[in-house]
């Protein structure tokens, strides 16, 4: 089984700081794996009772059993992780607010070659770090997939993703939350913030210190797996995808893109 070797977070700690209103329905945030998933849950544990948090265990659909007190009614959870569309995981999720994080294909493909590349991922990558194989070869395998090894980008996708859509999840774009992160001040981050975390809110209003609240919680130093905090990371990777590469996520997923959002 592969392993993510990621530095724990002081984020429990720091909860205690402010004030938490009980959580009155379970939260579920589901996302496309390396899409913001640290930097979501992070955000939202600034703003429910740690002993409402579950952090027993990244919920997917392997212990998707095991994980079913996170969706309780009778003691709702924040929880999170990667949880495939099947009958199974539509069952468990129906009480909770449920949302999905997706990230531009363009971008994920770069993200998730390089999380594979870096030493906090173990597993059936390893033969490929250390300038192995060329980088373009590296960005193809994100595409298209790696036989037996590693699902494509449309398979990962679409069973993350685009089969919740249509059912009452709440896409959430990475971009847009480091957008607002960003211009913090401002109305639209006012905005969209309040919109964000409606089911963790009193009378749907952010409390006087929202701002100190996401600033910590999406402090880069408190996920592991955050770009610039990746173990060993010694292969250098364009910021852009390359034209070619962008050529081949059209080819490998038509209408994607454009199905999430992304123009």
């Amino acid at each position: 089984m592969p392993t993510v070797l990621a530095k724990p977070d002081t984020l429990n700690d720091i909860n205690g700081q402010f004030s938490q209103p009980p959580l009155q329905q379970p939260v579920f945030l589901n996302s496309v794996p390396k899409c913001g998933t640290h930097l979501l849950r992070n955000i939202f544990r600034m703003f429910v009772p740690v002993a409402q948090q579950y952090h027993q265990a990244f919920v997917q659909i392997p212990n998707l059993k095991q994980c079913l007190p996170a969706f309780s009614l009778s003691q709702p959870m924040l929880s999170w992780g990667h949880l495939l569309f099947s009958d199974d995981s539509a069952l468990a999720t129906q009480s909770a607010v449920h949302y999905v994080i997706v990230r531009d294909p363009y971008d994920w493909v770069l993200a998730r070659a390089r999380f594979f590349l870096s030493d906090t991922f173990k597993g059936q990558m390893d033969h490929l770090k250390g300038g192995r194989v060329k980088i373009e070869e590296m960005l193809n395998m994100m595409i298209f997939g790696i036989y037996q090894k590693a699902p494509t980008l449309n398979e990962i996708y679409t069973h993350n993703a685009i089969a919740w859509l249509g059912t009452g999840v709440k896409l959430v774009r990475y971009e847009d939350v480091i957008t607002h992160l960003k211009n913090l001040d401002s109305p639209a981050a006012e905005h969209y913030f309040t919109d964000l975390l409606q089911p963790v809110l009193i009378e749907g209003k952010l409390p006087a210190d929202w701002r100190q609240r996401i600033e910590l919680g999406s402090d880069r130093k408190q996920s592991g797996t955050y770009r610039e905090n990746l173990a060993g990371a010694t292969v250098e990777l364009p910021d852009e995808l390359p034209v070619m590469q962008k050529q081949l996520v059209e080819y490998a997923a038509p209408g994607l893109r454009r199905m999430l959002g992304y123009f």
